[in-house]
Formats: structure tokens, sequence, C-alpha cells
């Protein structure tokens, strides 16, 4: 007979007030909570060798068993789990200095990912849960339950607006001022800079609070028990060791294990017994049951079913018993209980899955286009720089000189002027001022660039349940057995339903509000039926089954797979042809088929009929596909539905009927080419599954595509990020959202098409302010170097500063703009934005020429009573350049109100400097040769009249450039050079890729121990149905 132990506290003081015993070290109290491991010898021998006064010598080891049971409790394999002391010793100091690390002063955090729940957390009682104290001491440790990016320091966000290859001009021209003593301008080009870094960070801040406010509409809740009562909070609230409520429809809010069924909750004392049961088996506390192919005995029942479909793929809910473990983000289906949170989101399974996804840092496409025209545009200031500097040469001009005329001021105006400052501000501002757009259309943008990305999509996978389709079933034609009354089948199957109306099942829920239909059915079942036992659907038996009893009859009742309870009942051949006949029908037809059977006390079982079901298209799906493909944009529909469901749903959204079955695409014997062909040509793919999502994205981008696709699960998270554009449809998980691009808070297929209408309107901003933006740079590097050249003459270094001052103020307002999108998907086209714009930029450049021109006449050309040559010729570039940005718009849409407005403004400020002569230095510098009229004014002052005519030259410059401009965007060479081609073939390669793609590395090991590989054919395991 085994002993009979005493309970003994291992962690709690004497019992008794009596003293330690004299020769015992007193500091062994005050180190109890430490590892034994690294204490010191003395102190470990006085706790192994005292004896307990207390003892009354019953037991002279006991002290010796209490310090071995606190060595087992306290050791922290350092292989194993890291605690919270581990964690926090992980924090690696930082200096002082880098306040904008993470973490504690003096610490830099470790990883949320990498923390691991010390045991000891997790011994929460079910009745009382954490204290409030407690949770807030917990969350210093795991921080907050979600799956959030780290939190951007702002400081260093507001830094990176200062750098980059443009900006770095712009900072070098203010070194330039600063050496040769030209404080206003040094000062206005800090300005300019400031002016660029603060607006860019205040509208990115603004619109990311749009879309943060947005995602905070939708949190996840937890029912939770905290300081002896339940409550609900949302679920980034949830500490390790949070004991949670998990019921039939509820979304699990991290990794838990289940510790017993909520009915029973002195179900924690048998609970803990399992544990130790499990510890004893596996010190690292490893769950066999899954790894065991004959499994585990569990004990008792399931307490609950959880739908893992979003991580593993199966469809079936999947018991869960005692000591199990639920993971973030499944569903409940059946069953309700008390769990204990075993890790938060960013440490739990499906966490690690994410963090493994988001680990790579894409630069993107916008950024590298940006960074082309960036570089293009500082190898032309070069180019202009050297050109000026060789025409100095031959002026014998100095390289600093009390003149305006020299060498570095020259290099300097090049460089104010050359480079767009406010090039990588604008379109990040436009990028993120149409996020916030987006986020108003419910689409929640999480990686700004995928804006470019989702406007130059040709092709989109789509999910069909819940996009396409409505995702509510519906009863479509029921079928009754000759002589059965349709009320009465109906009323069976509404029996032989789970009758939980706080979480029904889609397939009970259509089946028991189809009695609406059916007011006789309805109140056959109101008579005081009541249900003595109900079987769940069972995927051996394929069918649901309910006792009920009526005025004392027994009624069992079936509902289920048409071959299933056909083969309950006993049907004559007749009957059975013709219930197959119509089964057939309805899967050719695509519907779910619900077979429905009575057995009546113990007589023999009854056919009554059979319910379809159809999932029915949205009502805007077959119109919004129509205007998706007017847009040229490809629809494919992707489903894990049978191939016959696929093609009904085609028929009726007139989507096309080239449906194949997934199998097609990884075990095919077809060649490579073929295969891409097949992918490239098909309007959808049936039973579909995750590997299938990326095989098709993988196939589609080789041939040149750009590609969107949308999922919901998190084992859709590498088809998420594999593709151009990774959607996260309404509903997906936690982990699909954190891999997509873009997440969509609204269902259906027309929200995904407005987006990327959107998108292009966001693209075409970007488009028409760079195209602007070039040409200006151009317009001034052609007019000032020929004039420095020609006529040894420039636009004073003040009133260039001032010139791009006025672009960056009139063009921050593009991002407003009311932009039309183009009916293709858009492409850069780098060719053409750079023939474009250096057209645009020469016509500007001949038009100032031709102004200044006139100026040498001895009226004085268009100048009406006085004037200022440096005025003039500052407000007819100001008035062209601000304008322009009118015709690289376009016509198709009007202006909005803030981009006219700022223009405007601008163009007014500029005739006042002219009015007043600001910056002019009077007559100036004479050219060469000099302008001898006499109404050139001494102080630089432009009269009213003569700012009129300007004004009116300018605004004909710009009509005739536009004309010019419409021209060249409707030849057709011209408006398709630099567009890809969307379905480049290599048949050598993608022969060469598939035939790889069937191939396998096969290790094995001789009788010597040699380790041998070799190639081999893949094998494909088929799956019994």
């Amino acid at each position: 007979m085994a002993p009979n132990f005493k309970k003994i506290k291992a962690f709690g003081g004497r019992q008794g007030g009596a003293a330690p015993p004299s020769y015992i070290d007193t500091t062994m109290e005050e180190s109890s909570d430490q590892d034994l491991e690294a204490g010191s010898f003395l102190t470990e021998n006085q706790r192994n060798n005292a004896v307990d006064t207390n003892n009354s010598g019953d037991n002279p080891y006991l002290d010796e068993y209490r310090a071995l049971v606190r060595y087992v409790d306290t050791y922290r394999d350092p292989n194993a789990e890291v605690g919270e002391e581990d964690f926090s010793q992980q924090d690696q100091r930082r200096p002082w200095w880098a306040f904008w690390r993470g973490g504690k002063s003096g610490y830099a955090r470790a990883s949320l990912s990498d923390f691991e729940t010390p045991s000891d957390w997790l011994n929460t009682d079910i009745r009382e849960g954490l204290s409030s104290m407690e949770v807030e001491r917990r969350r210093k440790f795991c921080g907050w339950n979600e799956l959030s990016t780290e939190k951007e320091n702002m400081f260093l966000k507001f830094i990176g607006f200062f750098r980059g290859p443009v900006l770095y001009v712009m900072e070098v021209a203010v070194i330039i001022a600063l050496g040769m003593q030209d404080w206003l301008d040094a000062g206005i080009i800090i300005g300019i800079l400031l002016l660029n870094a603060v607006v860019g960070w205040y509208q990115e801040k603004q619109a990311a609070d749009v879309v943060a406010s947005l995602k905070g509409d939708i949190a996840m809740k937890a029912r939770v028990v905290r300081d002896g009562k339940e409550t609900e909070i949302k679920a980034r609230e949830l500490v390790p060791g949070d004991i949670i409520i998990i019921e039939e429809g509820h979304v699990v809010a991290g990794d838990a294990r289940l510790i017993c069924e909520y009915d029973n909750p002195e179900g924690q004392a048998q609970y803990q017994a399992e544990l130790t049961a499990q510890d004893v088996t596996s010190p690292r506390q490893e769950k066999f049951e899954e790894a065991d192919d004959e499994g585990t005995p569990h004990i008792g029942h399931a307490i609950v079913a959880i739908d893992q479909s979003a991580i593993t793929g199966e469809s079936l809910a999947v018991d869960k018993y005692m000591t199990d473990t639920v993971y973030y983000t499944t569903g409940c289906k059946r069953g309700k209980a008390y769990a204990v949170v075993t890790a938060g989101a960013q440490a739990s399974f499906v966490g690690k899955t994410a963090s493994l996804v988001q680990g790579a840092k894409d630069s993107g496409h916008f950024k590298a286009i940006m960074d082309s025209i960036g570089t293009t545009l500082l190898v032309l200031v070069v180019f202009w720089i050297l050109t000026a500097w060789i025409g100095g040469f031959y002026r014998n001009l100095h390289i600093v000189h009390e003149s305006s005329n020299n060498l570095l001021t020259y290099a300097l105006i090049l460089l104010i002027i050359g480079v767009p400052v406010g090039l990588p501000v604008v379109t990040t501002t436009t990028l993120a001022v149409g996020a916030a757009y987006l986020a108003k259309e419910k689409a929640i943008v999480q990686k700004l660039t995928a804006i470019e990305s989702l406007a130059g999509v040709d092709i989109l996978c789509s999910d069909k349940t819940g996009t396409l389709t409505a995702n509510q079933l519906s009863v479509r034609e029921p079928f009754v057995m000759e002589g059965v009354d349709i009320n009465w089948m109906m009323a069976v199957a509404a029996l032989a339903s789970s009758h939980n109306i706080k979480a029904l099942d889609p397939i009970d829920k259509i089946t028991i509000l189809t009695l609406k239909r059916y007011p006789k059915a309805k109140e056959m079942i109101s008579e005081g039926w009541k249900t003595e036992k109900f079987t769940p659907f069972d995927p051996v038996s394929k069918r649901i089954t309910a006792v009920c009893t009526h005025n004392g009859v027994r009624y069992t009742c079936a509902k289920g797979a048409p071959k299933a309870v056909l083969a309950l009942t006993n049907c004559n051949e007749e009957q059975a042809a013709i219930f197959k006949e119509k089964a057939t029908e309805f899967a050719r037809r695509g519907f779910r088929s619900l077979a429905v059977a009575v057995q009546e006390e113990d007589g023999p079982w009854e056919m009554l009929g059979m319910i379809s079901l159809f999932d029915p298209p949205r009502a805007d799906t077959a119109q919004t596909i129509a205007e998706a493909q007017a847009l040229g944009l490809s629809v494919k529909m992707l489903t894990g539905d049978a191939i016959a469901i696929a093609k009904e749903t085609c028929r009726m959204l007139a989507l096309g009927t080239k449906v194949y079955n997934s199998d097609k695409l990884l075990h095919s014997d077809m060649a490579g080419t073929a295969i891409h062909d097949l992918c490239e040509r098909a309007d959808g793919f049936a039973e579909v599954f995750p590997e299938h999502k990326y095989q098709v994205v993988e196939m589609l981008q080789q041939r040149g595509h750009l590609t969107a696709m949308t999922g919901d699960g998190v084992n859709d998270a590498p088809s998420l990020k594999k593709s151009d554009c990774g959607i996260a449809v309404e509903g997906a998980t936690e982990a699909a959202q954190a891999a997509a691009d873009i997440v969509f808070l609204a269902p259906g297929l027309s929200t995904i098409v407005s987006a990327i209408k959107i998108s292009r309107q966001i693209f075409q901003r970007m488009k028409a302010y760079i195209q602007y933006r070039i040409a200006l740079c151009l317009h001034l590097e052609i007019y000032l170097v020929t004039s420095m050249i020609i006529i040894n003459e420039t636009i004073r270094a003040d009133l260039i500063v001032f010139l791009a001052l006025f672009a960056d103020l009139a063009t921050i307002a593009v991002a407003y703009d009311t932009a039309h999108y183009e009916k293709r998907p858009v492409e850069w086209q780098l060719p053409k934005i750079w023939i474009i714009s250096i057209v645009l930029g020469a016509l500007l450049a001949l038009g100032t020429w031709i102004l200044r021109g006139t100026l040498w006449l001895p009226d004085g050309g268009v100048i009406q009573d006085y004037g200022s040559v440096q005025e003039i010729i500052f407000l007819q570039v100001s008035l062209t350049e601000n304008w322009l940005i009118f015709v690289t718009r376009g016509f198709e849409t009007t202006p909005s109100w803030q981009l006219v407005s700022a223009i405007f403004g601008v163009d007014i400020l500029a005739s006042v400097f002219a009015g007043f002569g600001w910056f002019s230095d009077g007559l100036g510098e004479p050219s060469s040769p000099a302008s001898i009229s006499s109404k050139l004014s001494q102080n630089g002052a432009t009269d009213i009249l003569t700012i009129v005519v300007v004004w009116v030259y300018s605004i004909a410059c710009v009509i005739v450039i536009a004309i010019i401009y419409q021209v060249m965007t409707r030849m057709r060479s011209l408006n398709d050079l630099g567009r890809k081609k969307r379905s480049a073939q290599d048949t050598m390669m993608e022969n060469i890729l598939t035939h790889l793609s069937k191939v396998a590395l096969e290790h094995e090991r001789d009788e010597k121990g040699g380790d041998r590989f070799y190639i081999a054919q893949k094998q494909v395991v088929e799956e019994e149905e």
C-alpha cells in the first residue's frame, strides 16, 4: 500500500511563528525565490540538512525533500523555456542617448514572439481569475495580445523626410549657401526642407490615425474571469494566465489550454491531476496524442469542437479534450468551457507564423521608381552644372565673386531648381491621403506602396464564398418522395437540427429559417415536441440524428448526406432509383443535398425527401464582374467547393465555365507551358487548397501578370505575401490580415473593384505630379544654362529659391485633386514620362526665351509703363510652371477646389513679388548684350498693366502646351511605350521549372551508416474518400 503523503507547501513560510534554527543561514528565506542551482554551496547544504523544529521528529528527512521539491519547482531549463525573469534578462543594454529604441530606460526589449509563459503563471483559479494588479504586472512582460507591427517612432519618421538622394542634394545646397554667407537663401532652403517634412509627416500621421480608428472598430472581444467576476473585454487586453470562457460561435482570443466544462467548475482538480500525469510522461510538457498514430486515451468526452480550418485546412471541426490546446483565431463550433491562456497573440502558434511571413522587408516597386527618377535628375543636374561652368570658363567667371555671375552661384541655382525637393514628400502624401480615401471604402491599407500595386493589377484571384457569393445558404427546390407531405419533411429537418439559437451552424440555421415559407411545418414543431437526445454531425456516419417525443411517441429524425441517409431506409428499387437520379441532378447543378428520413418508434426508416442548398451570388456580383472586365481586370474564381458547384456559380455570374480541378496544377502530366497556359486561360479552379493558390499566383507572375489574391485563413498567408497585392477579405483571421497588403472590412467583390478604381486615381495623381515636376526641372535647367552661356545672365538665387518654394506650396494640394482613373491596368511607363516631360520642359523654356527676347526691344516689349527683367521673367516662370499641373492631370475631371485655391494663392503672391520688385536687386547686372529700354525700373518694381500682360501671355503659352500634350497622349505609339508584355511566355524555362517541381531529394543510410542522397520522382499520396 502506498504511503499517505501529507500535502507540503513548497513556497510557503513555516507553519507557526517559530524562528528558524540558529545554525541556519537566515539569508536562505530571503533568497528562497531564486533558483537553487544559482545559490551558494553553503546555503544549499543548509537547506538540505536543516531540520524543522516543528517536525516533532516524525520525519527527519522532511526538509531535505522539501528542499528537493523546491528545487524541482524552481528549476528553469535554459533550453526549455524562457520565464519572466529570463525574459527580462534578455533585454540588452542600450546607450542612454538611444532614446528611440524600445523597452525600459537603459534596455532594449526582446521580441515578444520569443516570450514563453512561465509554468507558475498557468495555475490560475477558474473561480477567481487574475486580479487587475496581476494583469498589469504580467503585461509588462508579454505586451498587448495583438498581432500588431512594432509601433513606429514618430521622431525617426520625421527625420526620414530629410533622407534620400533628392534631399541630400538640397542639404548640399544649404551648405554651399552658408559657405557663401548667403543667409537668406540658406534660410529659405532650410524652410523648404522643413515645410516638406512637416506637411509629409502630418499627412501620413493623419491618414494613419484614420486607418487605426477603423481597425479599433473591429476589435475582437473575449469573455474572461477577473477579480472573481465574469466580464467581457477586448481581446488585446488578455495576458497569459487569464481564465477565458470559450463557447459556440466565439473566436479563441489566444492560445489556451482547456481546463473543464463550463457547467462543471469542480473539474479543475481533475485537470490538475491530468496535467501531473502528463508531466510524468513528458518533462517538457509535450503532447503525444497528436503525434501518435494510435492516439492517447483522453479522460471523459470532448469538451468543445474547434474549427481549425484557418490553420490546418481541415474542413471538419476537431474535438478537444481536457488539457488540449486550442489555438488563437480558431472558432468554437460546439460546447462551452473554461480555458487558461498559455500564450499571447505574438507568441502564439498563429503569431509566430505571421512573424515569419512579416520578417521580409520589401522596399517595393514604388521606391525603386522614385530612386530611378531621382538618380536620373541628379545626373542631369551634374551635366547642366558642368555645361554652365564650361561656358563660364570662356567668359572668365570666378568661382566666388561679389557679382551673382560666378560659378558657385550657378551651381547653387542649378542644384535648387534641378532636384525637386517636394517629389518624395508629395508622392508619399498622395499615397497617405489615398489610404484615408480607401479607409472610407472599408479598405485598410497596411503598406502605402500596395496602392500602386493594386492600381496595376490585371488579374484578380477571388474566393467564392463571401466575395462572389453572399455566404448565406438558401434552400432551393426541395424534393419530396411520393405521398410525403412537404410540411412534414421540413418539420423533421428542423427537428434534426441544433436548437442552440445563439450559435447555429449555417446549414441548421437556414433549415430552421426556411420554416417561414412553410407555416404548417412551423405549427407542427410547436405542438409539444421534446428532444430526448441530439447527436451532431459525425464525419463517419455523415448525418445528424435527433430522438424526439411527441404525445408519447418516439421519433428518430435524421438529416445528412443522401447516400448515408438512403442506406438507413428500406426504399424499394424504384424509389431508390428516383432518389439517386434527383441527387445526381442536384450535384450536377452545384447544389448541396441533404436527405431527410424519420423512424417512428422501432419501425422502419421512411425516406421523406431531399433539401437542396446553394450559396447564391451576391446581387451586385455579376454587374461588378462586368465592370471589372471593362477596367481590363480578369477575375478568376478559386474555391474549395466541388467542381459542379464552381461551374454553376460561374454560369450564374457570366464569368465563363472554363473551371478545372486544382489537381491539374500540381499533379498533372502536362508540360510546363501547357500548365501555365491552362492557369492563364482558366476562369477558375475548384477543390483548391492553399498550396494551389500559391501555385496559381506564381504561374501568373511568371507570365508577367500583376496578380491580386484574396484570402482569409492562416494557411493563405504565403499566397497573400507572394501576390503583388494580398487582400484579406472581410472576416479574415488576424494572421491573414497581418500577411495582407490591404484588409477589407466589407464583403463582396464590389468593394475590391471600387478600391482598384480609387488606387488608379491615386496613381494618376502621382503620375501627373511626377511629369509636372520633371518638366519644371528641365524648363529652368534649359533656360538658365542657355542664358548663362549665351547672354551671361541668370535669375537671382533669391528668386530661384522662391520659385522652388512656390512650386512645392502649390502642388502639395495635388493629393486632394479629383483625378480620373484609366480603363486599363496602369504602369509607370518611364520612357513615356521622360519623353513627354522633356517636350513640356523645352516648350516652357521656349516660352520664357520669347518673353526675354521682347525685353531687348527699345520700347521694352511686354513692359507697358515700367518693369524689371528679373521680376517679369520670375512671374512668367512661376505662372506657367504652376498652371502646368492642370495640363499633366488631364481634362477628364474638374480640378478640386483645394488645388485651384493653392495655385491661385501662389500666383497672387508671385504677382505681388513682381509688383513691388522684391529681391530683384533693382536693375540688376546687365546681360550681354544689355537691355537698353528706358522703361526698365530702377527699383525692380513692375506696373500692374505689365503684370496683366504677362498673365495673358502665360495663359496663351499653357494653352499651346496643353494642345501639344493632348496630341502626344493620343499617339498610339507613345501611349503604349514602356508597357510590359503581360502574357510573356518562356517555354523552355516553364518546362524546366515544372519538371523540377515534380522531383524530390531522397535520403537514406547504407549498412555502414553512410549518407546517400539521390533524386527521385515525388510520390503523390491519394487521400481516402
